[in-house]
């Protein structure tokens, strides 16, 4: 059975989105949902329509899981419990100080609803988050460290992009490679966000904006910038489209542990990923739980649930036996 998926929000995410459903013969793309005017919009699926986010609701009986691909700052946290009341959800909100509270809040709804709500889904949180929980448990009496870049980060970026007189931003995330060195040594340091990572930001501002207003903003951020070295630049639209066009993103994930019974033997669990573009394999992530959610309330679950409640055979598109005879 094709599982139909609505998107709300056509912007990088969204686009991707659309991308790996085409990756997905098990899915279809039912409709996209956006603030603008719908006939701006020019999407790639042929048959597939854009509505206004007004219509979203309406339609809510001819649309299996709706994927939100707004921003964590503003978007995300209102519209994920609002959608919630209506459809099987996934989005992918990242503010990790803040999910706690999130969570909470789409579980209240999607339990009043009867529907599955998946968040913080993508490769960090997500993949990695998966990673961390799985070294955790081999190593329980290691170190964890996670290193994310160098790359864009679509979180950071779009947050810059919401301060007053910022016209367009990107944002890159530096692993400091003396840490990720001692790291991968076996050393076990104790670091500081300061001491792990810096942030670079190319920032285009409006004309007449008040620059130094708005580098710091940036630089005091709370949950983005503010534990961090920040840099940042202000140049032309133009040297951000001819020198930042491009989403790449990666990073790693890291426990030092001992086994045996003086802790003789030393083990290191690395986790990678290189990616070419942030947003479409974020999407790529989210299209194999958008399955996860449709199945799940299939068997009659709710409310809201993150990778960590995701059983990995709801993933997949091919059965248990496929899974175990090429897989296992």
């Amino acid at each position: 059975m094709t599982i139909k998926i609505g998107i709300l929000g056509y912007g990088n995410l969204g686009k991707g989105l659309e991308c790996a459903i085409r990756h997905n013969p098990d899915m279809e793309l039912a409709a996209v949902f956006t603030r603008r005017d719908p006939q701006s919009l020019r999407i790639q699926t042929p048959g597939a329509k854009v509505y206004p986010v007004s219509e979203a609701v309406s339609m809510k009986d001819s649309i299996d899981v709706l994927v939100l691909c707004g921003g964590s700052a503003t978007d995300l946290p209102v519209q994920t419990p609002e959608y919630a009341q209506y459809f099987n959800v996934v989005d992918s909100f990242d503010t990790h100080a803040n999910i706690p509270q999130h969570f909470d809040a789409v579980d209240a709804a999607a339990k009043k609803s009867g529907k599955v709500s998946i968040i913080s889904v993508g490769w960090d949180p997500g993949m990695f988050s998966l990673n961390r929980l799985y070294a955790n448990a081999i190593l329980p009496g290691g170190h964890d460290y996670t290193f994310w870049g160098r790359g864009v980060s679509q979180g950071h970026s779009d947050a810059i992009r919401r301060i007053e007189g910022v016209k367009d931003a990107r944002q890159y995330t530096i692993p400091v490679e003396s840490a990720l060195e001692s790291v991968r040594n076996g050393e076990n340091p104790e670091l500081t966000v300061r001491e792990k990572h810096t942030r670079e930001c190319f920032v285009v501002a409006e004309d007449g904006a008040d620059l130094k207003s708005i580098e710091q903003e940036i630089v005091t951020m709370p949950n983005y910038f503010a534990d961090y070295d920040t840099t940042v630049h202000f140049i032309s639209e133009e040297e951000l489209m001819r020198d930042h066009a491009g989403i790449p993103h990666g990073g790693f994930v890291i426990r030092t542990g001992k086994t045996g019974w003086n802790d003789e033997h030393s083990h290191v669990i690395e986790y990678s990923l290189k990616l070419d573009s942030n947003p479409e394999f974020t999407a790529s992530v989210i299209a194999a739980y958008a399955r996860a959610a449709y199945r799940m309330n299939a068997k009659g679950q709710s409310g809201c649930k993150t990778v960590f409640d995701v059983a990995p055979a709801y993933l997949s598109p091919v059965d248990g036996a496929e899974l175990r005879k090429h897989l296992l």
